[in-house]
């Protein structure tokens, strides 16, 4: 019984309390229906890192509410598939897929024995192999720049499609002993969705002094060095760039520092836009994704062996934005609190069943304020670490007793 009556203390004293959080801020709600809170900088300053104390209360009443983290997600459902008669047509390789135990698709990945080539690729769908009529999907370019370490490009996208067979037809240097087999996959994706963190970095050119070998063993002095800083808490999830339109053909290694000079991520940016053999070829990748918490600062640099400086246009560091989800009601305001350190992570069966709705709408939040009700939690500590000064006079006094009591024996023994 007592254990049962300590578990419960415990519960109650680790639950929420207006009176216990330290800040509030108004979220103005229209309508009724699933709408949403985005944290910023002020919400990551004073809560908890793990955003587990936000409360949303409706006067005196607390509003269930889900915590999703905006990534995004990507379902793949992906399987080998039989290539059939690769042959020549009037000069070009030709061959078809055998789509027939695939339900539906829209990306085909073609493995190919070739190397350095640029080629393009028509590709035609029907369900009747040996049909006439052969309906035209789509041309894509493929190619291979082994040679010029630029990457390669050997999938066909296409429009969601159901047909059984697919007829692929390759203009360019690519013979029909060189295509060794195919897989189709089918992707339904849902995009992440990314806030701005910091901008407008300090830019200057890399020390010369001891630097990290790069990824071939060769040591890399030649870089571009940005320097950002950070808000207090917030985690950053990926960085930027924005390359002048103008710059030529680039693929540069990039390397994220934290303040000590650790690395907390790499990765590879690049832009390629160039024709060949009469094919165009547009890719670019100006991106770098990694996680840092808890940094002032984060340190950039781009590595650019000897070539010249990329021209930016600027960079920034982004972040998935953290959402707050709760049914609203038809109207009226809500009150977000945070600011309650010991508070416990809260369980609602609203946040076990969540599933957000299409139609969700942001809620606006108001400025930050001190709630005036703050009171702070009961001091929760045992009695003895309260009153340090109180336990200590008990412990010399005691000492003291004793003493006396000793000497006093001391004395009696010797009189005797």
């Amino acid at each position: 019984m007592k254990m049962q009556a300590v578990l419960m203390a415990a519960a109650v004293l680790a639950g929420p309390s207006i009176s216990y959080f330290k800040y509030q801020r108004p979220a103005q709600v229209a309508g009724a229906g699933q709408q949403y809170l985005v944290v910023d900088e002020s919400v990551w300053k004073n809560a908890r890192p793990d955003l587990g104390d936000l409360r949303l209360y409706n006067g005196q009443n607390e509003v269930p509410s889900a915590l999703a983290t905006e990534r995004g997600s990507l379902e793949r459902d992906r399987r080998s598939v039989r290539v059939l008669q690769q042959g020549t047509v009037e000069g070009k390789t030709q061959f078809l897929i055998d789509m027939s135990g695939v339900v539906e698709y829209d990306h085909i990945e073609l493995d190919l024995a070739a190397r350095n080539f640029v080629a393009r690729a028509l590709v035609e769908g029907q369900d009747d192999v040996h049909g006439a009529h052969w309906t035209a999907l789509a041309q894509q370019t493929l190619y291979d720049f082994t040679r010029e370490n630029l990457g390669r490009n050997s999938m066909l996208r296409l429009p969601l499609t159901t047909y059984k067979y697919l007829r692929v037809t390759i203009d360019g240097p690519v013979s029909p002993a060189a295509v060794l087999g195919a897989s189709s996959e089918f992707r339904q994706e849902q995009k992440a969705v990314w806030r701005e963190v910091s901008n407008s970095p300090k830019q200057g050119a890399l020390p010369q002094k001891s630097v990290p070998n790069d990824f071939n063993g060769n040591q890399r002095i030649k870089g571009t060095l940005l320097t950002f800083a950070v808000p207090e808490n917030v985690p950053v999830e990926r960085v930027v760039f924005e390359v002048d339109p103008e710059q030529p053909n680039f693929k540069r290694e990039v390397e994220i520092l934290d303040p000590q000079g650790q690395t907390i991520g790499s990765g590879e940016i690049s832009r390629i836009h160039m024709l060949r053999a009469g094919q165009k070829i547009d890719t670019e990748n100006r991106t770098v994704d990694f996680s840092a918490t808890g940094h002032k600062s984060i340190s950039v640099i781009i590595y650019n062996g000897d070539d010249a400086p990329l021209r930016l246009k600027g960079a920034r560091l982004e972040q998935y934005e953290r959402r707050l989800y709760f049914d609203a009601p038809q109207q009226g305001t809500l009150t977000l609190y945070y600011g309650d350190e010991k508070l416990e992570t809260p369980v609602y069966d609203y946040a076990k069943l969540f599933q957000q709705e299409p139609n969700a709408v942001e809620a606006k939040m108001g400025a930050e304020e001190a709630n005036a009700g703050y009171q702070g939690r009961p001091d929760e500590r045992p009695w003895t670490e309260r009153h340090p000064a109180v336990l200590w006079i008990a412990i010399i006094a005691a000492v003291a007793i004793l003493g006396a009591v000793a000497l006093r024996s001391m004395k009696s023994a010797t009189a005797s």
